[in-house]
């Protein structure tokens, strides 16, 4: 679950192919600087098992800042623009990592307000499929950490993310009740360790 910390940031690029998926994608980023909303993730094994189900909620500001909450098990990510805060409420431990050093060739590039991600990934169309418009997004870097993203947008924007990994698993992520553009206080987007917890890392 922690690596899906990466998908959690606001979307700049700009393709040169013209398809609906692209002219989509393309919109959103122009029209959308912030957002907040619902998401549920399953994760299923490479036999097609569910494994995962989890839910939460989500906030973020271009570029880099954002805040990602699992209501079940208990886990926080916090992005600050710098740093990278993980913190597991059960084990009461905080990993923390530079931005700059986990971001790059990851999902995370897609959703972070980087304006070279035609450089960090290969871009095409993907079809139609759930009654949305899907992109996807192949890593140039070999040790990404994972073979490929897919987004799924609407005439509204990106409604649904699937991850694939280099051992089979599929993230996906549906997200709901999106309000873009709204007033999002500043102090959403720090973190704080809590007293007694256990901080790993940078």
């Amino acid at each position: 679950m922690v690596r899906l910390f990466c998908f959690l940031f606001a979307f700049v690029f700009l393709p040169n192919a013209n398809s609906a998926s692209l002219e989509r994608f393309q919109s959103y980023v122009r029209t959308t600087q912030a957002a907040r909303g619902e998401f549920t993730q399953k994760v299923f094994d490479k036999s097609g098992k569910q494994v995962q189900d989890s839910r939460g909620s989500f906030a973020f500001l271009r570029p880099g800042r954002f805040r990602w909450t699992y209501v079940k098990p208990q886990q926080l990510i916090v992005g600050d623009g710098d740093r990278i805060w993980i913190h597991d409420a059960d084990l009461n431990q905080v990993t923390v990592r530079k931005a700059q050093r986990v971001l790059g060739a990851t999902p995370a590039a897609l959703l972070a307000g980087a304006s070279d991600i035609a450089n960090s990934f290969e871009l095409k169309e993907a079809g139609t499929r759930d009654g949305l418009e899907w992109l996807e997004a192949k890593p140039r870097e070999k040790e990404a950490g994972f073979e490929l993203v897919r987004l799924g947008l609407s005439t509204g924007g990106v409604e649904a993310m699937e991850l694939v990994d280099h051992f089979g698993q599929t993230t996906h992520l549906r997200f709901s009740g999106v309000i873009r553009n709204p007033q999002i206080d500043p102090a959403t987007f720090r973190f704080t360790p809590p007293k007694g917890a256990d901080v790993l890392g940078e």
